[in-house]
């Protein structure tokens, strides 16, 4: 089975020689090439020709319509990766909500400690993303993540059964490892396998599963433990180590040959590290776009969002959950939806059009503070994260993609840390500024704060598509719409 798309990549003149390139993505395919003219097939079982490292959006520029379409335009690699990533993701969701509730209410740390704890996860992850991008594009994604999985097994077990604060302060930590390097790490592995419009696909279709998963995880999380049953939170936590027994086994089975850094070239130029990397227009204002849209965003989602429901819109605990269900019912149903609006289309425009709806949904959750304690408010709150979920189907699908699309082979784990670093910077920044805000009672300047931000995401949108590649930008190909891919070659 072969897919077009690739045609007209290089964007060669009509009096220039043609030149062909393709990938063959189905057992017993033959792939042509032309090169200057000159052609040669090559069987299904000859080696894959390696794409070059500077030129993305090579494997399919196809826009696959539909999810049979996309399963079949993806690598074995990439269905063994998509396929168990909802299971993965289960174990996380069962604890995730409950974390500080363990820590505090069943083990009996102090409430200050334990809030603690849960910053100490992300500030060890921020720490480690820099030294794991490196290792990533020195020793390959594989055996990175090998180690940061082995890191977060022994820390859920020990957590699961942490009586003590230093034994409780040594898995938090072992389980910020696993954050730090499993981002890059999963991405670089990503984009090692897929690329083109189906890598931007694959993203969107990876971040619906994982909010699947998560949102499964918590629903059977909160009916599943008791806070007077110390043994329901540890069956939890033993459940999220085992999760994690999947991709190990994944990595060290049908995706061992899996390779994210290139073989050693003696003749190659020494890559640069990550202050050469932000040296380049385009990663600085891409960096600065994802910190800030993770500062308005995810960074208030679990802080900013459900202080300001309760405390200013005065809704009940089961309106929070309520919205949080929506927000994962949205992402899951309508990501692939989107997926097929926004492929083809520049990525910057994409987030454009993602931060008009962010401060749309910031203004109708200020609108809940306005009538508190009512069913205007509670409807306010839940349509926020309706609202704000519909945004966050093109931000997921989008951000890595560019990442990834202006990294070289050698680069790649670099590019991904520093797309994890920008995330967890947002992430640790939005709720202290969430915090500050509302803790002095001035919560009309915490949304406009918000909305402010969210059009400050736009604005750099328009200033990161005047440096970005066209390539990056998802324009570096004519986009063929299929319902289907091609099962034959063209002739």
């Amino acid at each position: 089975m072969l897919v077009r798309g690739d045609l007209l990549r290089l964007g060669v003149g009509e009096h220039e020689a043609p030149r062909v390139t393709g990938r063959c993505l189905g057992e017993g395919a033959a792939e042509v090439f032309e090169r200057h003219g000159h052609a040669r097939r090559i069987s299904a079982s000859s080696p894959r020709p390696r794409r070059s490292s500077d030129v993305p959006g090579s494997w399919n520029n196809d826009e696959v319509i539909g999810m049979k379409s996309f399963w079949n335009a993806l690598p074995t690699e990439g269905r063994w990766l998509l396929s168990t990533v909802a299971i993965q993701t289960l174990g996380r969701g069962m604890t995730l909500p409950f974390t500080i509730i363990y820590l505090h209410e069943v083990r009996g740390f102090d409430l200050g400690f334990s809030g603690a704890l849960m910053s100490l996860i992300a500030i060890t992850g921020l720490v480690v993303t820099g030294p794991g991008g490196t290792l990533i594009d020195r020793f390959g994604a594989r055996r990175v993540l090998i180690v940061g999985l082995l890191a977060m097994i022994a820390g859920c077990t020990l957590l699961a059964y942490a009586t003590h604060p230093a034994v409780a302060t040594v898995a938090v930590v072992l389980i910020g490892v696993n954050f730090g390097v499993s981002w890059p790490g999963f991405n670089a592995l990503i984009a090692s396998v897929v690329d083109g419009e189906v890598r931007q696909q694959y993203f969107g279709v990876n971040f619906a599963l994982v909010n699947l998963g998560i949102g499964v995880g918590g629903i059977i999380g909160g009916f599943f433990v008791d806070v007077t049953e110390p043994s329901t939170f540890t069956t939890i936590f033993l459940i999220d180590a085992a999760t994690s027994l999947i991709p190990l086994a994944l990595l060290l089975g049908p995706l061992r040959h899996v390779r994210t850094q290139p073989d050693p070239d003696p003749s190659a130029t020494t890559e640069g590290g990550y202050r050469e990397i932000l040296r380049r227009p385009a990663v600085l204002w891409m960096t600065l776009l994802t910190f800030f849209s993770v500062f308005i965003g995810y960074g208030q989602i679990e802080a900013g969002f459900p202080a300001y429901a309760r405390q200013v819109a005065q809704v009940s605990t089961a309106v929070v959950g309520i919205s949080f269900a929506v927000n994962t019912a949205v992402i899951v149903l309508l990501q692939f939806a989107v997926l097929r609006l926004i492929t083809g289309r520049r990525r910057t425009r994409v987030m454009q059009v993602m931060a008009l709806i962010w401060a749309v949904s910031w203004v109708m959750l200020g609108a809940a503070g306005v009538l508190p304690d009512s069913v205007t408010a509670a409807i306010a709150v839940i349509a926020f994260m309706g609202v704000f979920a519909f945004g966050e189907t093109m931000m997921q699908p989008t951000i890595p993609a560019i990442y990834n699309d202006l990294a070289t082979d050698r680069t790649r784990g670099r590019y991904n840390a520093l797309n994890s670093a920008a995330f967890q910077g947002g992430a640790i920044l939005g709720p202290l500024v969430a915090g500050v805000l509302l803790g002095v009672g001035v919560s009309g300047w915490f949304i406009a704060v918000m909305v402010a931000g969210s059009l400050a995401v736009g604005v750099l949108a328009v200033v990161l598509e005047r440096v970005l590649p066209a390539a990056a930008n998802g324009r570096s190909a004519e986009v063929h719409r299929t319902d289907e891919v091609e099962r034959t070659p063209p002739v």
